[in-house]
């Protein structure tokens, strides 16, 4: 390789992480007597119960949405989708639809970081139970992770709201494609905060597909949308992971949606320990037996990484 190519190659790296750490929140670097700490917190607890959030997606490049400065509610108007308003009005799904085709790609090629891969390495090691996500991104499988409960569903499955149907995100996409040939200039819309920015034209004239199986219109992504709740299965059998675990740690979350913070709390209900690491305050800090306020990903790497010491 040319001298050219490996300075061009290093200048270019440099700009690749900080984009991919746009949306992670300012923070104090993590102190390792703290590492430490946690280190020895999880040592004796290999049935011990992983819950993530956004925060540990900030590192890939997703927004979270409350983070000061760099979340979605700071950056833009955008607001969470309201399940009742999606389920009851055409126009919303017809305008979530038109974002979301045009932010699938990236969204869908986003890649899993060093939170992500520790955590599934920790699993091969028999040093955790399970990972409960409140992410949609299916980041943790992509790295590798195999027991993983996702808590408010998917982005990468359709389904209908009348019956059994369901079709993979990738599937739908392409279909979407074929009926709005016009957006072929789909990626334009993409601002450079990540946001989505279509003209009110092409949302109007954006075609949704019917279910083939029922004809009904109400196809609508695999994810629990604010004012849903979480399918009582699913919350049964965190439940019982919980129960039969012998702590939990929290990674990147606030905990202001309940059903992470029940979880905080059936841990303390049964006198479990909890630990906490996010980048400032969680509704649960109380609750917490060790709470670091640090960014995720220069903490759990580190995590029981022998040959680094």
């Amino acid at each position: 390789m040319r001298f050219t190519q490996v300075l061009r190659l290093r200048i270019k790296c440099p700009e690749l992480t900080a984009a991919k750490q746009q949306y992670v929140p300012k923070h104090q670097p993590a102190v390792e007597k703290d590492i430490k700490k946690l280190e020895d917190f999880l040592m004796d607890k290999p049935k011990i119960v992983v819950l993530t959030g956004a925060g540990i997606s900030t590192e890939s490049g997703i927004p979270d949405y409350r983070s000061e400065g760099v979340g979605l509610y700071a950056r833009s108007n955008h607001k969470p989708i309201q399940h009742m308003e999606f389920v009851r009005s055409p126009s919303v799904r017809q305008r979530y639809w038109a974002r979301n085709f045009v932010g699938w790609p990236k969204f869908s090629s986003t890649e899993p970081n060093a939170t992500h891969y520790s955590l599934a390495r920790f699993e091969r090691e028999g040093r955790l139970q399970c990972v409960v996500t409140q992410n949609v991104d299916r980041l943790h499988t992509k790295a590798g992770s195999e027991n993983v409960i996702e808590l408010h569903g998917s982005g990468y499955v359709v389904k209908c709201l009348s019956c059994d149907y369901k079709i993979d995100r990738h599937e739908f996409q392409h279909i979407l494609n074929d009926l709005n040939p016009e957006f072929k200039d789909a990626p334009d819309m993409i601002r450079p905060d990540g946001d989505v920015e279509i003209p009110q034209e092409y949302i109007d004239n954006f075609r949704i597909p019917n279910c083939p199986q029922c004809d009904d219109n109400r196809l609508k992504p695999e994810i629990v949308f604010f004012g849903d709740n979480v399918p009582k299965t699913r919350v049964n059998s965190i439940a019982e992971m919980i129960y039969a675990g012998d702590g939990l740690l929290v990674l990147g979350s606030s905990l202001l949606v309940y059903s992470g913070y029940r979880m905080v709390l059936q841990a303390k209900d049964l006198n479990l320990p909890v630990a906490i690491v996010n980048i400032g305050e969680t509704r649960a800090d109380h609750l917490a037996d060790l709470k670091l306020s640090a960014k995720c990903g220069d903490v759990i790497p580190k995590l029981f990484n022998f040959k680094n010491k």
